[in-house]
């Protein structure tokens, strides 16, 4: 749903304002709130950051973070989820993870939801990977499908139980298969 307010707001104003739930995303001077997350969606979210987490973290090459706000080139985002190299995690004076990322992730995935734009969607991933990020998939539940978008090479479709997924260099060994991320989605599988 896009917000318009009475008059436009700039960044700086929008990341004022309170909350919202779901979530409101900045692009292009409007305000557009991110469609609810359901069953498909959060499950496959879900089992995203602790696959991911589980590689990335205990090796320290990365942070993978739900929901998380990335507010850089004029727009403040809010991937399904977002993977910071380690090098990359913004930390506060006392050397936590910083409440403000000011940056792009190094890999942005993205969910559908089935009342989700997907045009709006693609934009955001794009939107990513014009100002460095490595990675951005979009996954479809509905379809069982990923569209993968390597950092200047063409998206490259996937749906086949067999195809492996291509992964960003920093995550190292980590290899999914069509067929392993949807079946998160039968209960028991996970």
């Amino acid at each position: 749903m896009v917000q318009v307010p009475t008059k436009p707001l700039t960044l700086e104003e929008f990341l004022q304002l309170p909350e919202t739930k779901p979530a409101s995303e900045y692009i292009n001077g409007q305000i557009i709130q991110k469609a609810m997350p359901q069953g498909k969606h959060s499950t496959i979210r879900g089992e995203f950051i602790t696959v991911i987490n589980n590689i990335a973290e205990s090796q320290r090459i990365g942070l993978a973070l739900l929901e998380l706000r990335c507010t850089f080139g004029g727009r403040s985002i809010i991937p399904d989820v977002a993977v910071f190299t380690w090098s990359r995690i913004p930390l506060d004076q006392d050397g936590d993870i910083a409440n403000v990322f000011s940056s792009y992730p190094d890999w942005t995935i993205e969910i559908l939801s089935p009342d989700q734009n997907q045009t709006k969607v693609i934009n955001n991933i794009l939107h990513c990977l014009n100002a460095g990020c490595q990675m951005g998939w979009l996954v479809d539940p509905d379809e069982k499908s990923v569209i993968a978008y390597p950092n200047g090479k063409q998206p490259i479709f996937f749906q086949e139980p067999e195809q492996f997924l291509p992964t960003p260099e920093f995550i190292g060994d980590f290899q999914l298969n069509i067929g392993e991320l949807f079946s998160w989605l039968k209960p028991g599988n996970i």
